[in-house]
């Protein structure tokens, strides 16, 4: 582990851009976008039989894509498949070389939907069909082909589905726009992922694969391209940050070759800094000095970049501290107050640190009773939730030492990072969706 320690003083105000309800939770990383709930009060103790407000059946594909939720309803995406009386069996993805899967091109159609549910009952509301295709790749076993999630601003909701177009609909399910942006090709038939992000005018969508990679800006409201940028990386799933930067809102993209800040309104390149690993997949966090850029695929590494520079800071004083060891492949880093939290690829070794001078509180301390974790955790009422993908939910407290305050087993097989609103933690699994309430 490598800490460089840091004293200054900037005056520079950063901070996420939609200042949301604090109630709601309207997006992959809630509503400043670092994962945590400033007034929610979710449980810290469940079961199958404890705490379980409702919970329904999930059809389809999209266990890895995450709900978000706006006053009382919730959004997912998910893709159907067509069943055919004469369709061909899907092919199971065959293993090439060291156990690494070779994924087929499916022989089926899927119907690509957004859903609407209610948030106090769990009853469906809406389910819109934006598109029917068939995929032209296959996927990796622990991913789909709805492994995006939505956001909304409370009027509309904006949906990717990648090569299979972009949408924006009303709260009632009523299909507003779509854009076909064209079809990606994926490093090793891996399938698609990376959630937008609101600007005050644009819906930004990062468009990283093996191709052209680009970087998209869409009105909002029509969904005509305001503007796009040439994006220099291959295939990633990192979603865009979105901070205020002096006044001005700036799209942070974290990347293999460089992660990257943009200017919102134009797309012109402010600031780039090399040092991520290969196959990006977390997202940035931001707090009113710096930037979190982490990766953890062949090599490990959390880069704490000060905001308000510009220009290449690679092997600057920009790069406020560094930490090249336990970071995340897949979750996200969570940002809560002052702290600064990491798993190490994706078991549960845990880490911790000051996010202002990256001085570690602890590192890679074991979650005995989870092996892997693909859901980002999320923090509030001073508490940290780390979900395994056996299900089992890690409640720690918010403190410099690892403190654990419950664990709570496994109610279904989760990848999905939780929603967090009122009194209640929403865990979207493989199979359900539970709303998980404190008792009254």
């Amino acid at each position: 582990m490598v800490a460089r320690r840091f004293a200054f003083v900037i005056s520079v105000c950063v901070f996420s851009v939609w200042v949301y309800s604090a109630s709601n939770w309207p997006s992959f990383r809630g509503p400043d976008q670092t994962g945590v709930s400033p007034d929610a009060t979710p449980p810290v103790k469940w079961s199958e039989t404890e705490n379980i407000k409702w919970k329904v059946a999930l059809a389809g594909d999209g266990s890895d894509s995450s709900p978000i939720i706006w006053e009382d309803k919730i959004f997912l995406q998910n893709a159907m498949k067509v069943e055919t009386p004469d369709a061909a069996p899907e092919p199971a993805p065959a293993r090439q070389g060291q156990g690494r899967p070779r994924n087929q091109k499916p022989t089926s159609e899927y119907k690509f939907n957004v859903l609407c549910l209610d948030r106090n009952t769990g009853k469906m509301l809406w389910e819109t069909m934006v598109k029917q295709v068939l995929p032209h790749e296959g996927h990796h076993p622990d991913h789909g082909f709805a492994s995006y999630s939505p956001v909304t601003d409370g009027k509309l909701v904006w949906a990717n589905f990648g090569s299979r177009g972009v949408y924006c609909l009303d709260l009632e399910g009523k299909i507003k726009w779509g854009k076909d942006l064209g079809q990606k090709t994926i490093r090793a038939g891996f399938g698609e992922g990376g959630s937008p992000a609101l600007t005050k005018d644009n819906l930004i969508v990062v468009w990283d694969h093996e191709g052209e990679s680009l970087i998209y800006a869409l009105n909002r409201q029509t969904g005509e391209i305001a503007w796009k940028q040439p994006h220099d990386e291959k295939t990633a799933w990192t979603a865009p940050l979105v901070v205020e930067v002096g006044g001005k809102e700036q799209i942070v993209v974290a990347g293999t070759k460089q992660s990257r800040g943009y200017d919102a309104q134009t797309g012109s390149l402010i600031w780039e800094c090399s040092g991520q690993t290969e196959n990006v997949i977390p997202t940035p966090v931001a707090n009113k000095e710096m930037v979190f850029c982490v990766s953890g695929f062949r090599g490990a590494k959390l880069q704490a970049i000060k905001l308000g520079r510009t220009g290449d800071l690679t092997g600057t004083d920009a790069i406020a501290w560094e930490v090249n060891e336990g970071t995340p492949y897949v979750a996200s880093p969570l940002l809560y107050d002052d702290k600064l939290y990491v798993n190490s690829v994706n078991t549960s070794a845990i880490s911790c640190y000051n996010a202002q001078t990256g001085q570690p509180f602890y590192v890679k301390q074991k979650l005995e009773q989870i092996k892997d974790i693909y859901a980002s955790p999320v923090g509030a009422a001073g508490n940290v939730y780390y979900v395994g993908r056996n299900g089992v939910t890690y409640v720690l407290k918010n403190a410099d030492t690892l403190e654990v305050v419950s664990v709570n087993k496994r109610v279904d097989g989760i990848d999905s990072t939780p929603a967090l609103y009122g009194s209640a933690i929403y865990l979207k699994g493989k199979k359900n969706l539970y709303c998980i309430e404190n008792k009254q």
